[in-house]
């Protein structure tokens, strides 16, 4: 009887791409940038070279989002600070993804600025 060896890591770029993209759900559907990526990181993350990386930055970006768009909803009231920091978040959660995942699709890894750390 031959035991074969299940614990192999492949190396899948696409999918890697495809876990970066799904944040922008919430721009198209309203909800899901931080569900759909914690889904395939969990379900994939000791299958495929890499996606434990790329999925500690996603988590640690939605999260990080997340906090500065509750930080700016009371800072609002501050002169109008708070919509200046909306509009930024709103950027960075679009811009920062895309980049992400061309990263990812060439083997690179990935540089989320301004991100907390929550996941180690």
């Amino acid at each position: 009887m031959e035991i074969v060896n299940q614990n192999v890591m492949r190396k899948d770029n696409t999918l890697l791409s495809i876990t970066h993209l799904t944040q922008l759900l919430s721009y198209v559907i309203g909800f899901g940038s931080l569900i759909v990526p914690l889904v395939i990181w969990l379900s994939s993350k000791d299958k495929v070279e890499g996606m434990n990386e790329h999925g500690k930055a996603i988590i640690n970006l939605q999260l990080s989002l997340i906090l500065y768009v509750i930080i700016s909803i009371p800072a609002i009231l501050l002169l109008g600070l708070g919509i200046l920091s909306l509009i930024a978040t709103g950027i960075l959660g679009f811009i920062l993804p895309i980049v992400n995942a061309v990263k990812a699709s060439n083997g690179e890894s990935p540089s989320y600025f301004l991100t907390i750390r929550f996941i180690a």
